[in-house]
């Protein structure tokens, strides 16, 4: 706001200097529009004792010392100036009534600096005074914008031009003020100096867009060609808005990710790229790149951009996905169950988008979902043939991951009915097949013989492992001619199950028999028979040999190395001694 006082103090102080001393008043400073007159207000005073009859005065430029030279603009002894000032100076005020006002025409440039009076009263009074006034030769209005214009606030700018040139008076006029408000022209105001200026007023409430708008005043002076134009840009202070930020953004694992921010605001703002509240990167900009090299599935999420200067703050967010393969299914559930249980397993595993993910079992697909990350395998009333290796395999169009898994169903024995007996030459082999799980225990039982026997006895059985299956191996030797009952016994925790293993080629054996050998075997009989009759006679009270008392069953050798309880060593081989008839 322009401040005006009601008495100009250059004339207060005037009245109060009636004292008789040499002095002089003037302003410090004026300005006038090039081409224009400018009129320099100027009073004096001098002792009351000195009565000269006529009072003179002289204008310097430059220098107050006349010793120096300077030029003279006005002296009213001799009317002689400065050719730079011929026809330019003149004095408006009356010396005889200690008026020094000067009048100026036809301003140009070199005219601009100090002006100096000294007075003349004759003889040896005379005085130069040291109070000068700087004169500023000028082009352009002043415009007048408060140090702070901040949007949304009313603010006042103003237009000054000096009127100080009593020929010609200014008119102003705003440029570009359109769509800012309807100035306000206050008119020809005094200031406390004595000088006199022009003033225009414009009210208006800026936006974030005035921000750089250039304003203008435009200073003309009627009947002339004379105007003059000055300009000012408003700095519009504003918070921070984000103009410019990347939507969402999808890149694949292992890529260059390159996130952008821009905000508008006035003063700059402090740009700063956050995640999960830790600051990643920040900078006072008008935008900033956040690079993401290589990036990693532990780099998705939400990424956040915080605009702030002293006038207020703006924020935004912005979601990095990261595609990317499935990662190793895992497996969480029962692995270990008991025949008739109901088995869950779960799988679950980690991709970007969800995977495909299957459960199969030897080429069969068991369980399958899609676009999940989870996959529960319900198996109800599980049976031996669900033991066994699965596959959970996980798949989207960035990869595949797979990952194997063994379920074990533990159940009571099972003998399959290709467990059997055979003989071959003088060997009978049994063979029993368990299916079990866990690992049962077999034995071998002769019922005949009252003979029972384990795997444990490796001299007499032979077992192998496959998988489920246990395969034991019983070799009896001695008993092709008359092979005897074999049961099969297996057992676990779970359970018992025995079964009499049967007998394959005994037929074939019978009619080997009779067939080839018939004659042979014949005779035998017969030479059994006479030297039994024989023997009979001969001795009536023949006595049997002890080895052949006792059982009704002869002794058997099961294996070369495999021997009957109370077998004596004579009956290592299949034969049985006899004596012979004589």
């Amino acid at each position: 706001m322009i401040i005006l006082t009601t008495l100009p103090l250059f004339w207060i102080m005037i009245s109060a200097s009636r004292g008789g001393h040499w002095g002089a008043w003037m302003p410090s400073s004026i300005s006038a529009f090039e081409g224009t007159c400018v009129s320099i207000p100027c009073r004096f005073d001098f002792p009351d004792e000195l009565r000269p009859a006529v009072v003179h005065g002289v204008w310097y430029f430059n220098s107050p010392y006349p010793k120096n030279y300077p030029p003279v603009v006005f002296k009213s002894r001799t009317q002689v100036v400065h050719e730079s000032f011929q026809g330019r100076s003149r004095l408006l005020g009356d010396l005889g009534l200690r008026n020094c006002t000067l009048l100026l025409s036809t301003l140009s440039p070199e005219l601009g600096g100090k002006y100096y009076f000294r007075g003349d009263l004759g003889g040896y009074n005379q005085y130069t005074f040291s109070e000068h006034s700087v004169l500023d030769i000028i082009n352009t209005p002043n415009i007048v914008v408060p140090p702070e214009v901040v949007a949304g606030s009313e603010v006042e700018v103003s237009c000054m031009v000096p009127d100080n040139c009593p020929e010609l008076r200014p008119e102003l006029s705003w440029l570009g003020h359109e769509g800012l408000g309807e100035p306000t022209v206050l008119g020809r105001l005094r200031e406390e100096e004595g000088t006199w200026v022009q003033v225009s007023l414009l009210h208006f409430v800026p936006t974030r867009e005035a921000n750089g708008h250039r304003l203008g005043c435009q200073a003309a002076f009627p009947n002339t060609t004379l105007q003059f134009e000055g300009y000012a840009s408003l700095d519009v202070k504003y918070p921070p808005v984000i103009v410019e930020m990347n939507s969402s953004v999808e890149a694949i694992e292992g890529s260059h990710v390159s996130l952008l921010c821009g905000a508008d605001s006035n003063p700059p703002p402090l740009l700063t790229w956050m995640r999960d509240g830790m600051v990643l990167r920040e900078a006072v900009a008008e935008s900033l790149y956040l690079d993401l090299e290589e990036v990693t599935p532990g780099e998705d999420g939400v990424y956040a951009c915080l605009a702030e200067n002293s006038y207020g703050q703006d924020n935004r967010t912005v979601e990095l996905s990261v595609m990317y393969a499935p990662w190793k299914p895992t497996v969480n559930g029962t692995v270990v169950a008991v025949e008739g249980e109901t088995v869950s397993i779960l799988c679950s595993t980690q991709s970007n988008p969800d995977p495909i993910l299957t459960i199969f079992k030897e080429k069969q697909i068991l369980a399958t979902v899609i676009y999940e990350s989870q996959l529960l395998l319900e198996l109800p009333a599980v049976t031996p043939e669900d033991d066994g290796e699965y596959w959970c395999v996980a798949e989207n169009q960035y990869g595949q991951r797979a990952t194997a898994f063994n379920l074990s169903v533990e159940f009571a024995p099972i003998i399959l009915l290709e467990s059997h007996c055979a003989a071959a030459r003088d060997t009978v082999q049994c063979l029993c097949v368990v299916k079990s799980n866990p690992e049962p225990s077999v034995a071998f039982e002769l019922p005949s013989r009252n003979v029972t026997v384990n795997e444990t006895e490796r001299e007499f059985v032979y077992s192998e492992r496959s998988g489920l299956l246990l395969t034991s191996i019983l070799t009896l030797r001695g008993q092709a001619q008359t092979p005897p009952r074999v049961i099969c016994t297996s057992r676990n925790l779970y359970g018992t199950q025995s079964l009499e293993l049967p007998f394959q080629g005994a037929h074939r054996l019978m009619w080997a028999k009779i067939g080839p050998v018939g004659a042979v075997v014949a005779f035998a009989i017969l030479i059994a028979i006479v030297c039994y009759i024989t023997q009979t006679r001969r001795k009536k009270n023949v006595t049997e040999s002890p080895s052949f008392s006792g059982g009704d069953n002869p002794h058997v050798l099961y294996s070369p190395e495999f021997r009957i309880s109370g077998a004596p060593d004579k009956y290592e081989s299949r034969e049985v001694s006899t004596r012979e008839c004589h």
